[in-house]
């Protein structure tokens, strides 16, 4: 099943030329580099967005509903080899079978109307946000479904899973590892009379489980958490599902969030040890897809992540594949403070520019940190695709740029540690970039401690890879070249 090859994107279109299909799929093959790779940046880089953004003949509505794709580029000696493969998903071979849309999506509606939907609420698993790796298996996760599990050697598709049981209904695209517990740890939602919030831990030996359910006080949009070695911290926004018009299939699941900052935002504290013993309160509403890192500091826990006012950004997440009609990113890094036996929350902002996809080292997950790694706007620019990778020292409030030529356009940069760092401004970081201009995408890596100097190293793939949402390094052994 191959994507329809995508005709040359002028230069004036700019970013909007990544929101064409991907045009082939393909194993891994040798990509051309420019500069040097280091010699001690050694393994896979895996990423996953959305990659077909239409189906037959009816374009989807909004970035999220794309079908996704999982790609890789594997370096090893100075070389760089790049493959990718659309994750076939038991709803898009449906689709292929059929020869029709058959299914709504997160901002489409379903194609047979309302009757078609009425009493259900579910949209496709798209398999579009991110990655993640369990042991000596790889997955491609979207929150509206189960783990759908790829293989390690050539990114086929090998099918959805409930972890040997553990997943109910759904896994989120955003685990987190704890490295003091050998485990990482993820959560998924449950609809229902009740909706509920199910924990998962998945230790790096054993079997998954669900550690505790803990119930919501309604339906809502729940995208991100953050963990420490004692506890696991989610801000759940005030953006509500509209059951009784999703249940009449009015719309698209998109269409039924509502944003009801009169509820408040609710703080849930879980101790990983006793999850019986949450700590919970409200506080004024405000909205974030992502967090950054989080460190515990005496009896208070410091959460860093993207905030947004209110729930704006879904707008401008719709308007991206159909060149960004108006709606401006208005996410902003901030530090919040929660004393979960006070109940209380306080935040202030650390930069003050338009920013999303925050990274840190992997040696200072859970723990203490100066600096973050985003993708950034310049200013002004929050109307459009990003244009830079930027280093943020969340003590200072300084930031330090990597700024691209004109017309290319970065994704979420991915920190990798170089061999025995101790400093966790010691690496590289790595981003998928668009190039306007040739219509193709390459693999940026820069270091960490200089992104003014730029690139050092770039591996060119053949055709443009969409933008793409996540990404995880997988350092060799773990993977074989």
């Amino acid at each position: 099943m191959q994507p329809t090859a995508a005709s040359p994107i002028p230069l004036a279109s700019g970013w909007s030329g990544a929101f064409r299909d991907l045009p082939r799929e393909h194993g891994y093959e040798p990509l051309r580099v420019e500069g040097t790779i280091p010699a001690g940046l050694e393994g896979t880089l895996f990423r996953n967005g959305p990659s077909l953004f239409s189906s037959f003949g009816e374009d989807y509505r909004h970035w999220f509903d794309g079908d996704g794709a999982v790609s890789a580029v594997r370096i090893a000696g100075g070389r760089a080899e790049g493959a990718v493969r659309l994750v076939q998903t038991p709803a898009l071979r449906a689709e292929h079978a059929a020869g029709r849309r058959l299914f709504g999506a997160y901002g489409t509606p379903h194609p047979g109307g309302p009757l078609a939907r009425l009493g259900k609420i579910q949209t496709k698993n798209a398999a579009n946000t991110s990655v993640a790796t369990w042991g000596d298996r790889l997955f491609a996760l979207y929150e509206g479904g189960l783990p759908t599990e790829l293989s390690m050697e050539d990114l086929s598709t090998v099918g959805h899973t409930d972890l040997e049981g553990a997943v109910r209904m759904t896994f989120s695209a955003h685990p987190h590892r704890v490295d003091e517990r050998r485990a990482s740890y993820n959560f998924g939602m449950r609809y229902g009379r009740v909706t509920e919030l199910d924990l998962f831990e998945l230790p790096d030996t054993g079997v998954a489980r669900r550690l505790a359910s803990l119930p919501l006080g309604g339906p809502v949009l729940l995208h991100d958490f953050i963990a420490t070695p004692r506890h696991l911290v989610f801000f759940v926004s005030p953006v509500r599902v509209r059951v009784f018009r999703a249940m009449l299939g009015m719309g698209s699941f998109s269409d039924n969030l509502a944003w009801t900052p009169s509820d408040g935002t609710e703080v849930i504290v879980v101790p990983l040890d006793d999850p019986s013993q949450s700590a919970r309160f409200h506080t004024d509403a405000f909205f974030q897809w992502h967090f950054a890192n989080a460190f515990e500091r005496g009896g208070e826990i410091v959460v860093d992540l993207v905030r947004y006012p209110d729930f704006g950004t879904n707008r401008w997440l719709g308007e991206m594949p159909h060149g960004g009609s108006g709606a401006p990113a208005q996410g902003r890094f901030h530090r919040m403070v929660l004393d979960p036996k006070r109940a209380t929350l306080r935040g202030e902002p650390r930069w003050d520019l338009s920013c999303e996809f925050p990274r840190v080292s992997p040696l200072v997950e859970g723990k203490p940190y100066r600096f973050a790694y985003v993708a950034s706007h310049l200013p002004g620019g929050e109307r459009g695709m990003f244009q830079r990778i930027t280093r943020l020292d969340v003590e200072r409030g300084e930031a330090v740029h990597a700024q691209l030529p004109e017309g290319q356009y970065p994704s979420e940069p991915i920190f990798v540690p170089k061999p025995g760092a101790t400093k966790e401004d010691e690496g590289w970081l790595l981003s998928p970039i668009y190039d306007a201009a040739s219509h193709s995408s390459h693999l940026a890596i820069l270091e960490a401690d200089a992104l003014e100097k730029g690139p050092i190293a770039r591996a060119w793939f053949d055709h443009h890879l969409p933008f793409t949402f996540h990404g995880f390094w997988a350092p060799f052994p773990r993977q074989t070249p």
